[in-house]
């Protein structure tokens, strides 16, 4: 199986891929070295610091040692050290404090990288929101697409990863059981209006708005969650009087 020219996106997991591809079939047997950098640079028509920052890749993966002064080794695919996990259900918000942050940044990002076909993404994540709300008062999973197609055309892929796991983070039992709190359908559609002019900012290729607008809806999900808070507590105080004096 020869290996093939790849395209420039996400260049260096793409040449990762190729080659772990490889040894997976045994082409690349364990043991054996790897063709010398600049080899694997022409015949994959790509840069050497590309090719380079693979097979660094490929090391963490388990499957090549990089020996210094003799070559790339073919260890074989073995199991790594998972990377370490945020703290089971982070304070919610500590995570929003945090995508305040860090998705504020994405937004302004993908304002100045996005592609036609990353805003059509965008657009059509939200469109999804808009049509689920009917059926699912908490609609999550477009609603978290949303937030990835923002971070992935950031055109950083280590930011579009520490966004995943934020939202990995969010959805834990904890931050569902606060936001089931101010569960109702016109909130929800502030939330979505909010995510509309983070949207409208990124097609108007504005980085400044988007931050602007990103950081506003997380401020207000920060609002939201504890005026809901606050209000189930007044609720239950009152459901616990009427007990007590009925």
């Amino acid at each position: 199986m020869p290996l093939q020219a790849v395209e420039s996106r996400r260049l260096y997991r793409q040449i990762a891929d190729q080659i772990a591809e490889l040894i997976d079939k045994g082409e690349y047997r364990a043991g054996s070295r790897l063709p010398p950098e600049r080899d694997l640079a022409k015949q994959l028509g790509v840069s050497r610091p590309s090719v380079r920052e693979a097979l660094i890749a490929l090391e963490v993966g388990g499957y090549v040692e990089v020996r210094v002064g003799s070559g790339v080794y073919v260890t074989g695919k073995r199991p790594v050290p998972a990377a370490a996990a945020l703290p089971e259900d982070s304070g919610p918000f500590e995570l929003i404090r945090a995508r305040w942050m860090i998705e504020g940044e994405c937004a302004a990002l993908a304002a100045k990288n996005a592609t036609k076909a990353q805003v059509k993404a965008i657009e059509e994540a939200l469109d999804a929101m808009v049509r689920d709300k009917g059926d699912n008062p908490m609609p999550l999973d477009n609603d978290r697409l949303f937030h990835l197609r923002i971070a992935e055309a950031s055109g950083n892929s280590a930011l579009a990863l520490v966004v995943q796991t934020l939202w990995d983070q969010r959805l834990g039992p904890l931050f569902l059981r606060l936001e089931h709190h101010f569960d109702t359908p016109g909130l929800w559609e502030l939330a979505i209006r909010e995510h509309r002019e983070v949207v409208q900012a990124i097609i108007k290729k504005n980085p400044t708005a988007a931050r602007t607008a990103m950081r506003r809806h997380m401020d207000q999900a920060a609002k939201r969650f504890s005026a809901s808070w606050s209000q189930s507590r007044r609720r239950g105080d009152e459901r616990g009087a009427g007990t007590r004096t009925g």
